[in-house]
């Protein structure tokens, strides 16, 4: 059974998905409000958080901005705002998943069952890996480059480590884009490549002067040792 945390500014809907998801095995708590809901975040330690962006304090992504200064704990969100360049931010602030309103709770049942099981999969397997000079811890999340700390956002880091993990095999964007943001939606290329160049900067490298990451035209990319 796992601890779910519901962040949901209306009632009813709050209410019909506590039900839902309570009869399908889950124990839940609520807050109507992005700052209960941080506090909660914080003191309860839930395993997973639902979080709504439209709340009456708060907007939704800075919720997920300021959790993610103080926790990893997976973070699903289900709102109706449907904007694709949203959905982009909201993944890039740190969230796991995104699903639109109007939804069926199976489907949300399904994306919690599907987060859960990827974070403790993911427990499971958290050996340090080591590329060239490059190290990742898992547990702590951290990067090092030759010895010196590297400051990754949360998708940053996934994005390096899923490389990492498959160091010397191509990948390609759709996947990184299935794999890494969960959620494949028009567009998303895109926000595959910028979050790339970013990591390449963070390594001292360029595209046209790759290190780490090459590119394989119309392949993908894969992680190397230099």
């Amino acid at each position: 059974m796992a601890q779910l945390l519901l962040i949901e500014d209306d009632p009813t809907v709050r209410a019909a998905l506590m039900r839902t998801l309570a009869e399908r095995g889950h124990a839940l708590t609520s807050a109507a409000t992005g700052m209960n809901g941080l506090r909660m975040a914080v003191d309860e330690r839930p395993d997973l958080v639902i979080l709504d962006l439209g709340l009456p304090d708060l907007d939704g992504y800075e919720v997920i901005r300021m959790l993610r200064a103080v926790s990893s704990v997976p973070l699903i969100v289900a709102t109706a705002r449907d904007d694709e360049d949203e959905i982009a931010r909201v993944l890039d602030a740190g969230a796991d998943d995104y699903l639109v309103k109007p939804f069926r709770a199976v489907q949300l049942e399904a994306r919690v069952r599907a987060v859960l099981r990827r974070q403790r999969g993911e427990e499971d397997d958290l050996a340090p890996i080591a590329v060239g000079e490059l190290r990742l811890d898992p547990r702590s999340r951290e990067v090092t480059l030759s010895g010196a700390p590297l400051d990754l956002r949360p998708k940053e880091f996934d994005l390096l480590y899923y490389l990492a993990v498959r160091r010397g095999q191509v990948v390609s964007k759709r996947e990184l884009l299935t794999q890494v943001w969960q959620t494949p939606y028009g567009g998303a290329d895109k926000t595959v490549d910028v979050h790339l160049s970013w990591l390449r900067n963070k390594l001292g490298e360029s595209a046209q002067e790759p290190r780490y990451i090459r590119a394989v035209r119309g392949v993908g990319v894969k992680l190397v040792e230099p």
